[in-house]
């Protein structure tokens, strides 16, 4: 391995050089409207839309609709003492799910999806493409070609454009956003780690209804057995069980919407009263300590409201407000009445209402039904969370870790081995170590309310920027969410000593290796763009570029997508040659949720046709993933073969004016190119053996005069095709950067410990490049540099 120590306080000269950089390495305009295709939006017939309504009950409603297991209990610990008291947490139960999910979410918050896709990544990839606040810049304007890279445009002096400019003008601004969008996340990922042990085991402890006498542990060990059988099934997937979620999910519904109607009649239609909101302010003008606390128990009312969002799993909108509306929300509307009546009349059996309040001649198929259901509500919170990872992984925000299709049909199934074990561990870690629902609901509670505050504040550029709402509507949206999201917020961090500060930890813990990582990322990157290469450098050295032109071909791997990475002119200084054909590969993620196939690659030569060289550049979006039985060495040299012979079709670059017009700048250039590279020094190892060089190399010839133009010109698609193919069958080598970031030693002490001892240790447990590329082993050589930030 070939290793270089560096310093980013090099800086790169901006002079004749950047004009001559400008035409031998053009962005890819053309290339890419060459792939431009526009979708048609999809219509859906009335029985199609019935059909996807009935299929997302089992995908986006399972969390939300197990609530009823456990929110009585959690409002009440310490039991009942007034039938007014009820009445009024079930007014406030009520208006709750209208307010938020109904009104909030289904016909607000689901229409803010990135097609198709939900969630907090997906609020952050609209705002990246309609306002340039994406920390990493190594967006293009080819990229807005894109079929599924959708932007709005704005007047000069639109409210939309003020606000553009304005998040755009501080590069802190673009930082707050950031931490705005990653504390949404980690605290989702808590919210992912916290279902399944809260839904689990309020499911479980039906065992203990019909057996006063059991012991709590055994309800926990049933509990901990389930969620070892369900962590250990995800890497099989939910394709072929997948099918059985909607009509569990809608039989649960059934089961609770009938059982609420029963008891409202059996036991105390009074209740009904509490649709009146008056009932609201009369519990709060009570003035009990516990009513205030008592709103942490409310909010579990709407958990799973955030997972509905981010399980859209490309369900056309309409579908899901047509499920919530006529299935979903009145079927927990009965719920939750049926087992306030029945409270009132058995005040002592709070603690487990639902159970009780079934009848008996049906009560273990019930209990069957709602394990079930809460495996399914377990099932797509883990999935949830996977996706999250996966966007945040796409993004730079997290370590490359391995992601498995589990779907030959669906792109969103995946599954992800060590997220998936690491889920698994503090799932059971809660569920044991608090044994009890109480708890476990104040810490659920704290993560959905702080989840539903940042979609907030995320919602507001979006309306702003992505709808072009006039300004009232905005206010009005945010003063309605946060007149009712604030109380649960203060409610809940009450109880922060109270299990409230588990998700806290959880998401403090995410928080520091997703930011450190994009931290380190972004310098990195940053860093690469300062040193990159000349192409003008690259022109002098001559097409052998100084060197031994050796059969084969060279995949050089660069997170540039233009210009020259640094690691290959220590490559081709400290090493004698070079493949006959260069290809830098530059393989970047946009913020969109998929590229179609047929846009991923974009091809480009570099300089003349006599060098060889070529860029490539692979989009991929959030949801894309690189599978294992993809060869992606393969869809390279197809793409480049398809390159050269649409080249040689439309004859793009044999304008003789533009290699005159280069060659001028050219000749003017070089004088002031050696002085520029002559003053970068740095030191170089190979093996045992330590020197030091220049970077400048001196130009074996200009590339522009003499034959070189002649032979340019002459050659031909057929000569060309017959030379890849040669170079192809006599070797192909994949040429990867190793970077080792460190900081420098006049940094503090937190970033030292960050980049040093924090960043290196996730390197060490990421995946290399190429693994995920599926490089072979003997075809891969390893470049490294050292870069201080």
């Amino acid at each position: 391995m070939l290793m270089a120590s560096i310093s980013d306080s090099e800086t790169t000269n901006r002079g004749s050089m950047w004009e001559l950089d400008q035409n031998l390495d053009q962005p890819m305009d053309e290339e890419a409207s060459q792939l431009k295709n526009m979708y048609r939006e999809k219509k859906f017939s009335s029985i199609l839309l019935l059909r996807l309504a009935f299929q997302s009950l089992g995908v986006v409603f399972g969390d939300l609709g197990t609530s009823p297991l456990y929110v009585f209990y959690n409002i009440f610990p310490h039991g009942v003492d007034d039938d007014e008291d009820v009445i009024g947490a079930l007014s406030l139960i009520i208006y709750t799910l209208t307010l938020i999910p109904l009104m909030k979410y289904v016909f607000v918050v689901l229409r803010a999806n990135d097609n198709g896709q939900g969630g907090t990544f997906a609020l952050y990839s609209l705002l990246c493409r309609h306002a340039k606040v994406s920390t990493i810049p190594n967006q293009h304007k080819t990229d807005e070609e894109l079929t599924t890279y959708s932007r709005q445009t704005y007047e000069e002096n639109s409210l939309a454009a003020k606000v553009k400019r304005w998040l755009e003008g501080h590069a802190y601004k673009k930082n707050c956003l950031l931490i705005l969008v990653l504390i949404g996340t980690c605290t989702a990922i808590g919210d992912g780690i916290l279902t399944p042990a809260i839904s689990v085991l309020s499911a479980s402890g039906g065992i203990r209804v019909q057996n006063q006498n059991m012991s709590t542990d055994v309800v926990v060990i049933v509990a901990v057995v389930i969620l070892i059988g369900l962590f250990c099934m995800q890497h099989y997937g939910t394709d072929k069980v997948g099918w059985l979620f909607a009509p569990l999910v809608l039989l649960w519904f059934i089961l609770i919407g009938s059982v609420g109607v029963v008891n409202i009649h059996k036991y105390n239609s009074s209740v009904l009263k509490a649709y009146n909101p008056v009932y609201i302010f009369r519990y709060f003008k009570r003035g009990k300590s516990e009513i205030w606390t008592s709103l942490g128990g409310v909010m579990l009312s709407i958990t799973g409201t955030e997972a509905l969002y981010a399980d859209l799993c490309h369900f056309p909108v309409l579908a899901i407000q047509i499920a919530f509306t006529l299935v979903v929300f009145p079927c927990l509307l009965l719920a939750y009445t049926g087992q306030a009546a029945y409270i009132i009349d058995h005040k002592d059996h709070v603690a487990d209402a639902f159970y009780r309040s079934i009848p008996g001649p049906i009560y273990w198929p019930a209990f069957i039904i709602a394990t079930l259901a809460a495996v399914v509500a377990s099932q797509a919170t883990i999935s949830a969370t996977y996706s999250i990872i996966k966007q945040a992984l796409a993004l730079g925000c997290f370590p490359r870790v391995n992601v498995v299709h589990t779907s030959k049909k669906f792109l969103g199934q995946i599954y992800i081995p060590d997220i998936n074990w690491v889920l698994m561990i503090l799932c059971i870690a809660v569920t044991a170590g608090f044994k009890n629902q109480s708890q476990i609901g104040n810490a659920y509670g704290t993560a959905v309310v702080i989840v539903m505050l940042v979609t907030t504040f995320l919602m507001v550029p979006v309306m702003l920027l992505v709808w072009k709402s006039h300004w009232i509507l905005v206010v009005i949206f945010l003063v309605l969410s946060l007149t009712v999201e604030l109380p649960y917020f203060t409610a809940c961090i009450n109880k922060v000593d109270q299990g409230g500060w588990v998700p806290l930890v959880i998401a403090i813990t995410f928080f520091i290796i997703m930011y450190v990582w994009h931290f380190c990322t972004v310098k990195r990157y940053e860093f690469e763009m300062h040193s990159k290469v000349s192409m003008a450098w690259i022109l002098g050295l001559g097409p052998s570029l100084g060197l031994v032109r050796v059969p084969g071909i060279g995949f050089v791997y660069t997170e540039l997508a233009s210009g020259v990475p640094h690691i290959f002119s220590h490559f081709i200084t400290n090493l004698p040659a070079i493949h006959s054909v260069v290809v830098f590969v530059c393989v970047k993620y946009l913020p969109v949720y998929t590229v179609p196939v047929e846009e991923r690659f974009i091809m480009k030569r570099i300089g003349p046709k006599n060098y060889h060289m070529f860029r490539c550049v692979a989009r991929y979006g959030y949801k894309d993933i690189h599978k294992k039985d993809e060869d992606f060495e393969k869809m390279l040299l197809d793409r480049l073969l398809v390159f050269v012979r649409l080249e040689s079709m439309m004859d793009g670059y044999s304008d003789s004016e533009d290699f005159t017009m280069m060659e001028q700048k050219a000749e003017r250039s070089t004088r002031a190119l050696l002085t520029e590279k002559a003053g970068s020094n740095t030191m170089s190892s190979i093996g045992d053996m330590s020197y030091s060089s220049h970077d400048s190399i001196m130009p074996a010839k200009s590339p522009l005069t003499g034959n070189s133009l002649t032979r340019y010109s002459s050659q031909t698609f057929g000569d060309e095709q017959e030379f890849l193919n040669r170079c192809k069958d006599a070797g192909i080598v994949h040429i990867l950067g190793n970077t080792v970031v460190l900081a420098r030693r006049d940094s503090g002490i937190v970033k030292k410990v960050a980049v040093n001892y924090v960043y290196a240790f996730l390197r060490k447990l990421c995946r290399e490049n190429s693994v995920i590329f599926n490089v072979p082993h003997e075809s891969l050589l390893n470049v490294g540099q050292i870069y201080y930030i």
